[in-house]
Parts: structure tokens; sequence; C-alpha cells
């Protein structure tokens, strides 16, 4: 089973979090944050991942330090259950619509940290939620999952959607990447490492 546990704590946040690649797409999300927790469970259920995560953050602040946060861990987490990454996909492009808007994510398992973002037009709020933590979100698990993710908005009107295309396309892309393939032996790559 490719699945990590990881606990962290710091003066802002304290995270608990289960993550499975090879999951049901179950979720179990308590961020604090609602519309997050719904990104979240979004990007399970069509990722068919399992993810658990309980995150007493500081929101009387700002929602910052919570999304960015989980955005770390879950980084982490996927970085430690992908393990060696004998037999992978490694690489995946899905685009997603929901509704008028259409977004696609390319996704290179590589262990190198690469993030590109071109979403343009979202408003500033989705309810409670700052819409400018989608990237911090993306950035952080970036940065920790040793991937190469690229986000590109295609076009669309209503933030919603918007978002919820890309974490869509987000939990398409990363399981189909990380999916095991019975034809490809050991690391997929000419270098002979990821």
């Amino acid at each position: 089973m490719r699945s990590k546990t990881i606990s962290r704590q710091t003066s802002e946040t304290k995270i608990e979090l289960d993550f499975a690649i090879d999951g049901t797409g179950t979720a179990n999300v308590n961020s604090g944050v609602g519309f997050f927790d719904h990104m979240l469970t979004a990007f399970t259920k069509h990722g068919l991942f399992d993810l658990n995560v309980k995150c007493d953050g500081d929101i009387e602040v700002d929602q910052h330090h919570t999304v960015e946060d989980i955005g770390i861990v879950l980084g982490q987490a996927f970085h430690a259950a992908i393990g060696g990454k004998e037999g992978i996909e490694r690489y995946a492009t899905v685009s997603v619509p929901m509704d008028e808007a259409l977004s696609t994510v390319s996704l290179d398992i590589s262990g190198r940290p690469y993030f590109v973002y071109n979403v343009e037009g979202l408003k500033d709020k989705v309810g409670q939620f700052d819409t400018e933590l989608v990237e911090e979100f993306f950035q952080a698990f970036t940065s920790h999952a040793k991937v190469t993710l690229h986000i590109n908005l295609q076009y669309g009107k209503n933030s919603h959607h918007i978002i919820e295309s890309i974490f869509k396309a987000f939990g398409r892309a990363l399981r189909t990447a990380s999916a095991l393939n019975p034809n490809i032996k050991g690391i997929p790559s000419t270098k002979g490492s990821l």
C-alpha cells in the first residue's frame, strides 16, 4: 500500500494527515475552511485516493497558514508514498470542464519541483475563501512532492467552477501519473533515477 501518515505542528497550525495513493476516493477533511474542504474532497474523489486531514489552524488571523501548510504536508505525504517510483506512468495531462470553465493540469513526477500557474480572472473570494490561496496551496504541494506541475485555465467565468475544475483535473492527473504500469520496468527515466 502506497500510503503515508504525517503529523506536523507549528505555532500556526497543527495537522494530522493520512494519504493513500491506491485508495477508493474516500475523504474525511476538516481544515476549518469549508470551501477548501470541498476542493480537497473533489481532488480525493476524482483521484481515487484516500485522504484524512484534520487541521487546527490560526484561521482567526486568516486562511493562509492552514491552506499552505496542508499543501506542504500533502506534498510530503505524496513524496513518501510514491516511494522509488519504479513502474509508474510518471506523466499525465488532464483537462476537466466544470460548466463554462475548462482547466488543464499537466504533471511530471520528476523529482524536480517546478510550478507554472496560468489562471487569470478569479474573484478575490469564493464565499469566505481567499482565491489567491489556490496558487499558494499548489506551490506548497509542488515544492514538497517534488513534482513538476503546470496548471492552465483555458477559459471560465465563475470562480467556484474554475477552482473546482482545477482540483478535479489535479486529482485525475496525479492518479494517472502515479499509476503502476506492468509494462514499465524500473524507473521511467533514461537517467535511471527520478
